[in-house]
């Protein structure tokens, strides 16, 4: 008599989930967006369709429209947001060619040994203030400063410098503010390309520059995506450059929105412009992201050439 052997069905619990589980880990990190972001972008959308309703109050949102955008769209404020946008978009150009060569040189040139004090040397300027290390620049471009005398004393110039509270001082400021946060995200993507992919490109015949522009380049282009947007998007809200080194003819659109908050004690007309720097930088980054997918199809059409010349 045959015995028929049943499988034994195993029936697995799935473990509850605590509230002081796996799950929390991550409380810090919504938590912070919610309260740090969501909320208060909440706020600024919702006070932009509120008004002033008297001289001693700041906002009343009992009646709401979009009055305040229009209002918001004045020639100074159009002029000030072009040149922001010049601005930022140049300073987020000039931090990634300074830091592109750096990076790699960083990654790939210096000794296992010595990286860590290269790195601790890049982020020296974060231990300071960001107020103190911006006056420190305001100090060295002054007409009597180091900078202007040691170029007199040179004979680069003829009298004192004169580029204090320009557009060209706000330049300079925001290159050196932010350019740790572009050198950082390009020196971990390159470092994560790998050697053995550049020796293997040597060894098809390819040159450092082809190996760099076909190899290296491309696959340390997250490293170019992260960094640009972390240059780019605080730059474009960025006051404390402007107004220590820019003045009046120097200004960015962060100082007018500030003023609306706290000078002008207007906060709905600062809540527009507020949202209107944000949707405008949503856009830029959007025409960004669109040329970078445009960049990588050519770089993909240009790498299924092979790398070595044909030759037997």
């Amino acid at each position: 008599m045959s015995t028929q052997t049943r499988p034994q069905q195993t029936r697995t619990k799935k473990p509850a989930t605590k509230f002081f589980g796996p799950a929390a880990m991550s409380f810090p990190t919504w938590a912070y967006a919610v309260f740090f972001f969501i909320i208060p972008l909440a706020l600024i959308v919702f006070y932009s369709f509120g008004y002033k309703p008297d001289e001693f109050t700041a906002i009343a949102t009992d009646h709401l429209s979009f009055d305040r955008y229009p209002e918001a769209m004045t020639s100074s404020f159009v002029s000030t947001f072009f040149a922001t946008l010049r601005i930022s978009i140049l300073g987020t150009i000039l931090c990634l060619l300074i830091a592109l060569p750096f990076a790699y040189w960083l990654a790939i040139k210096v000794a296992p040994a010595r990286r860590s004090l290269a790195l601790a040397l890049v982020m020296v300027p974060f231990w300071t203030n960001f107020l103190v290390r911006t006056l420190g620049w305001q100090i060295m471009l002054s007409p009597d400063g180091f900078l202007s005398n040691w170029m007199q004393s040179l004979g680069l110039l003829d009298g004192p410098l004169d580029i204090l509270y320009t557009r060209s001082a706000v330049q300079i400021g925001v290159v050196y503010n932010y350019l740790p946060l572009m050198i950082l995200p390009l020196f971990v993507a390159i470092d994560a390309s790998g050697k053995k992919l550049r020796e293997a490109s040597y060894d098809l015949g390819a040159g450092k520059v082809k190996t760099f522009l076909r190899v290296t380049l491309p696959m340390a282009m997250p490293g170019v995506v992260s960094g640009c947007l972390l240059v780019f998007i605080p730059l474009n809200g960025d006051y404390v450059t402007a107004t220590v080194l820019g003045g009046a003819s120097g200004s960015m659109i962060g100082q007018l929105i500030a003023n609306q908050f706290n000078t002008a004690q207007n906060w709905a007309v600062g809540a527009a412009m507020a949202m209107i720097l944000i949707i405008s930088t949503l856009i830029v980054v959007g025409v960004g992201f669109a040329l970078l997918k445009l960049g990588q199809a050519i770089t993909a059409k240009l790498n299924s050439v092979p790398l070595h010349d044909g030759r037997a």
